[in-house]
């Protein structure tokens, strides 16, 4: 016969599970239906663009792909934007800002959020398929399971949805996240790097990578990137 010690032990567990992954497992299937809403949105910008700037300039080009239920991409001109929907549910160190919210203080549940990604890369990595080439992370969506959210992020987005507290997600928002997306590849310019750090060929990369594929391409340092580059570089 069980002791009500132990009797205690396992309501303890039952609870922490209905507050925790009880919790998680909600948030999990509602984040499905938000990246959804995120498709639609990237599927109806990519037709508006590809509508107006084809009108202007064919060779200029914009495309939607999906990529399963857990990526998205958005092809415009020579940069890709991918959204990806990360499949677990995450919490944040005591110290993040996050828990300075009076909002997530008043339910302990409040503090779970799903993440949303969104990383740069240049088309041509993709097209060429060079694989060594780097992408850059330059936006993280976090949302809770009263669609409360906020974002992380370089330039606009890292400053227009910092509001954990007030801000709720809907196709309002998410339509200024992709568009504030778009604009931060844009403004990230791929640079020419300086001579003396490219001027170096192996044998090996020259027979093991062909033609406009022999260099390590990104955006942050031009087609040689130093894995100590700062977040700093894209402002």
């Amino acid at each position: 016969m069980a002791s009500q010690e132990g009797k205690d032990s396992r309501q303890e567990i039952v609870d922490l599970l209905k507050q925790k992954a009880c919790t998680k497992q909600e948030l999990y299937e509602m984040l499905q239906e938000i990246f959804k809403a995120f498709k639609i949105q990237l599927k109806e910008i990519a037709g508006y663009l590809e509508s107006n700037i084809g009108a202007i300039d064919k060779r200029v080009s914009v495309e939607y792909e999906e990529k399963g239920g857990f990526e998205a991409h958005l092809k415009f001109s020579g940069d890709i934007l991918l959204f990806t929907m990360h499949s677990n549910i995450f919490s944040f160190d005591e110290n993040h800002q996050v828990h300075k919210s009076a909002y997530i203080e008043k339910d302990n549940r409040n503090q779970y959020f799903g993440m949303l990604q969104i990383h740069n890369f240049l088309a041509d990595s993709f097209k060429y398929k060079r694989m060594n080439d780097l992408g850059y992370l330059i936006g993280r969506v976090f949302i809770n399971r009263e669609k409360h959210f906020f974002v992380e992020g370089k330039r606009q987005l890292g400053f227009l949805f910092n509001d954990v507290d007030k801000m709720v997600l809907n196709d309002v928002y998410i339509k200024s996240i992709v568009e504030a997306a778009i604009v931060c590849a844009l403004d990230f310019e791929l640079l020419v790097p300086p001579f003396d750090k490219v001027r170096e060929l192996t044998v090996f990369q020259k027979i093991q990578q062909q033609g406009n594929a022999s260099f390590k391409t990104g955006k942050r340092l031009g087609f040689e990137l130093s894995a100590q580059a700062k977040d700093t570089d894209i402002v």
